[in-house]
């Protein structure tokens, strides 16, 4: 499923200036032979800016170029072009221009600069965390989107990670949405799943999988959507969250059931207690996975928006009788899926709409953030490739506002050599 993910960014144009270190020019002499041949990357880092009065949080749409100031690791870049976005059409104020020449670099030749109206945004459905239960809701918050988020003029693709089987390139067609609504179909697993289901040295085996596959699914989008410039670009996440060592003493307690003993027994099992060692570790795996999808997301400049269908969570249905005596294994379960989610909206400068019914309020606090913000770019001084993390800041020098932009972004991994 992840590989069809892969063509969403064809409506899309590929701004990227990638260029490389030549051979020296005929008029020098010749390299000595084994001299290593290096390649530099001189991109365009752009940043998504909101600027609102602190007073009436209304959004400032008069600020230039020189009203900014954008610091990388504490040191002031050049700001060398900037775009207005306000009410979902862009102004070109101040255009980039090429990057910095350096000695030994060819630079390519420039390329148009695509069309910038309108907002792109990408719909995630991970299907595969998401409660058959809850597909009405589902559709329902879809339905939403539809009315209160997706205007004409919006570019927009889908793609989900399991059994909903949707993957639809960026297109501008509201109809196809609309299409697309009737299939979505929740496919998660339930509580008594994850409890008697196989186990493994990491937890869960199927809930495992379908993780993985839903981060490596998220990680290629965020990857193709790099090839998109100067629009904010939106993934608006649903899913229930993750968590890889849920109902811990839930699933001891199931495993003592069918080998009749006892917990006790079970955790005197020199085999079991090495089972346990290696599910301490479940958490750590999936803080780093949530950071390899931030982190792409980040290079991208794609802002998550993550929102659980569930709502506001009370309890664990009746039916699960796995859970029935164990309510604090649930509310552990509820506010991990819960706290994964606010991380991938947080670590990329967007929100997460958990544990709340109003979905009207938050997808209209999105599309305010969608229509009016900035886009600054600048081509970065610092000449350091091994680091592969740099901090943001963006300040303005206008007094009385408040300044939103993301904090941080990663290089690209370097290609393997030839």
């Amino acid at each position: 499923m992840r590989n069809t993910a892969k063509y969403l960014s064809s409506g899309a144009f590929a701004l990227l200036a990638a260029v490389g270190l030549a051979a020296q020019a005929p008029s020098q002499a010749p390299a000595t032979q084994g001299q290593p041949t290096f390649r530099v990357n001189v991109d365009l880092v752009t940043t998504d800016v909101i600027v609102r009065d602190a007073r009436s949080d209304q959004f400032i749409a008069d600020l230039k170029a020189g009203d900014f100031d954008v610091f990388e690791d504490g040191v002031k870049q050049d700001i060398n072009s900037m775009v207005l976005v306000h009410g979902g059409r862009a102004f070109n104020v101040q255009a980039a221009p090429p990057p910095p020449t350096q000695e030994g670099i060819l630079l390519p030749q420039s390329r148009p600069t695509n069309d910038t109206a309108g907002r792109v945004f990408l719909l995630f459905v991970d299907d595969l965390h998401l409660d058959f239960q809850s597909t009405p809701r589902t559709r329902d918050l879809f339905k939403k989107m539809l009315k209160n988020l997706i205007h004409d003029g919006d570019m927009f693709g889908i793609v989900s990670t399991g059994t909903s089987s949707l993957s639809i390139q960026l297109t501008y067609d509201r109809q196809v949405l609309d299409d697309a609504i009737k299939r979505i179909t929740g496919g998660g697993l339930k509580p008594a799943d994850i409890v008697t289901g196989m186990q493994s040295s990491q937890g869960p085996t199927e809930l495992r999988h379908r993780a993985h596959v839903a981060f490596s699914t998220a990680y290629d989008l965020m990857k193709n959507l790099e090839k998109l410039h100067n629009r904010r670009k939106a993934v608006i996440w649903v899913s229930s969250g993750y968590d890889f060592n849920p109902f811990e003493k839930a699933r001891l307690e199931n495993m003592a059931t069918m080998s009749g003993g006892t917990t006790e027994d079970l955790r005197s099992d020199p085999f079991l207690q090495l089972q346990q060692q290696g599910t301490q570790f479940a958490q750590a795996d999936l803080a780093r996975e949530l950071t390899e999808v931030t982190r792409a997301a980040n290079r991208a400049n794609a802002t998550l928006y993550t929102i659980d269908p569930r709502g506001l969570v009370a309890g664990p249905d009746i039916d699960d009788t796995v859970l029935e005596n164990n309510i604090e294994d649930w509310n552990q379960y509820v506010r991990r899926t819960q706290d994964s989610l606010r991380i991938l909206a947080d670590e990329t400068g967007g929100i997460a709409v958990v544990n709340q019914n109003d979905f009207d309020k938050a997808l209209k606090r999105i599309d305010a953030e969608t229509s009016d913000y900035y886009v600054l770019g600048y081509y970065s001084t610092n000449p350091d490739p091994l680091r592969r993390t740099r901090k943001i800041e963006v300040k303005t020098r206008r007094d009385g506002v408040t300044v939103w932009s993301r904090t941080s972004y990663s290089l690209r991994p370097t290609p393997a050599a030839q």
